[in-house]
């Protein structure tokens, strides 16, 4: 039993029985090519044992092994390995097809090589999660056939893993890194020019090229025979807080991924940027009731504290309640601080249901909301309509979207701050608003 299922059919061999029957078939008006069918399949007989034998010679002629990182990064592409060792005296072709968790929904994943005897290949994958949890990977089938690819042999590697999903860490680390170097414009983040000097004193430094010739202090130039210059830094421990609406407003998804799915990738970036540029940064969860508070910080272990947290959320997508969310962030937050509301409105009735919130919020914090274009309208309303029922489709397109614009002037109206952006352009835009408010002066 475990042969049979160990055990399948090249395709070759079909191909070769065919060429077999139909010599066979000649045979019966011509005697020769009677003979000649008997001799070929007598030679294919005799090769397919010799395949099988060379297949099942070695108990393991073929080992792999997936190779993963710990945890996988939402809505990324994460890399995956699968490691290939031919143990056989001869050049194998091989079939791998990777035993994927069920929610990638993937059929058809096969990676095919050629491996040359007693040599290993490594063969790379990528898979793009959509949605936080857990992801439990199986066997990896390894398909092998000798030169003579007759017969073919399965070997079921067991690799069962399971790897969390963890909100995307790999966009906080890239943006990590371009805020250390300097290269955030690379990613789409603008340079914005201060205004005034609402910055923090930091140290005297002699003056370099680029310099901004009104901080020169005379009284150190003179004293060093040298331009010297005051340096000052951005002001620091300033607390942003993220309020993230897990209500039914955030189901709609955006490429596979809810926008609450970006509204979390988007805080973790938010809330990394902001505790290296030592503010306090801090996290609240909401829809019916408020279900998570993480004080501001930025202490070693924020960060992990915020990603864990992150990871963990779930939701049913019920209604959301702001008057519940004003009155924990008036229990909780004492301080004057950022916050950045990730929510969404499609209509401007639905946005003004929740404005008297709004507005007691941005009275003592500096608010900022943050909600989403819907992109899917952007095709019908630059599409050129031929019928009446395209016609109605577009003039309703244009009306959602001008709603959204109203949304964002009504706001502005009563002094709040607010985004209207693409899912994909939601960190991007976050950040360039984070920064812009610093260097304003305003947090």
């Amino acid at each position: 039993m475990k042969f049979i299922k160990s055990f399948y059919l090249h395709k070759r061999l079909f191909i070769a029985l065919g060429i077999n029957i139909f010599l066979f078939i000649l045979g019966f008006s011509f005697s020769l090519w009677f003979t000649v069918a008997k001799v070929y399949f007598i030679s294919l007989a005799a090769l397919f044992l010799t395949d099988i034998l060379l297949l099942y010679r070695l108990p393991n002629g073929v080992e792999a092994q997936r190779i993963s990182p710990q945890k996988l990064s939402n809505g990324d592409e994460n890399p995956i390995y699968i490691e290939v060792f031919n143990a056989y005296k001869f050049p194998v072709q091989v079939q791998i097809i990777d035993e994927l968790p069920y929610q990638f929904q993937i059929r058809d994943m096969e990676i095919n090589g050629r491996l040359a005897s007693g040599t290993s290949q490594t063969y790379q994958y990528s898979l793009r999660p959509v949605k936080r949890g857990e992801y439990l990977f199986g066997s990896i089938n390894t398909f092998v056939s000798s030169p003579l690819r007759l017969a073919v042999r399965r070997y079921q590697l067991k690799q069962e893993t399971t790897l969390p999903v963890y909100p995307s860490f790999l966009q906080m680390r890239q943006y990590e890194l371009l805020a250390i170097s300097n290269r955030l414009s690379e990613l789409g983040i603008k340079k914005i020019r201060r205004i005034g000097h609402n910055m923090e004193f930091e140290q005297i430094k002699e003056y370099v090229e680029g310099d901004d010739y009104r901080s020169i202090n005379w009284p150190a130039t003179a004293r060093k025979h040298a331009f010297m210059v005051n340096q000052f830094q951005d002001e620091r421990s300033q607390q942003v807080y993220a309020l993230i609406d897990k209500g039914r407003v955030m189901k709609m998804p955006f490429e596979g991924m809810t926008l609450l799915d970006y509204a979390i990738n988007a805080s973790l970036v938010i809330s990394n940027v902001a505790i290296r540029k030592q503010d306090k940064a801090g996290l609240i969860t909401f829809n019916k009731k408020v279900k998570t508070v993480l004080p501001a910080s930025n202490r070693n272990s924020q960060m992990k504290q915020i990603l864990q947290t992150l990871y963990k959320e779930k939701t049913a997508f019920k209604e959301s309640n702001f008057e519940h969310l004003y009155v924990q962030v008036k229990r909780q937050i004492s301080q004057r601080s950022l916050l950045l509301l990730f929510s969404n409105f499609e209509t401007l009735s639905g946005m003004e249901r929740q404005l008297k919130y709004l507005k007691s919020l941005s009275k003592s914090h500096l608010l900022v909301v943050i909600f989403f274009k819907n992109t899917e309208l952007h095709e019908v309303i630059h599409s050129y309509p031929k019928t009446t029922e395209e016609l109605y489709l577009k003039t309703i397109a244009e009306k959602l979207a001008f709603e959204k614009r109203q949304i964002v002037k009504e706001l502005q109206r009563h002094g709040i701050q607010s985004i209207l952006t693409a899912p994909e352009e939601l960190t991007v835009n976050t950040l360039n608003k984070y920064l812009e408010l610093k260097a304003r002066g305003l947090i």
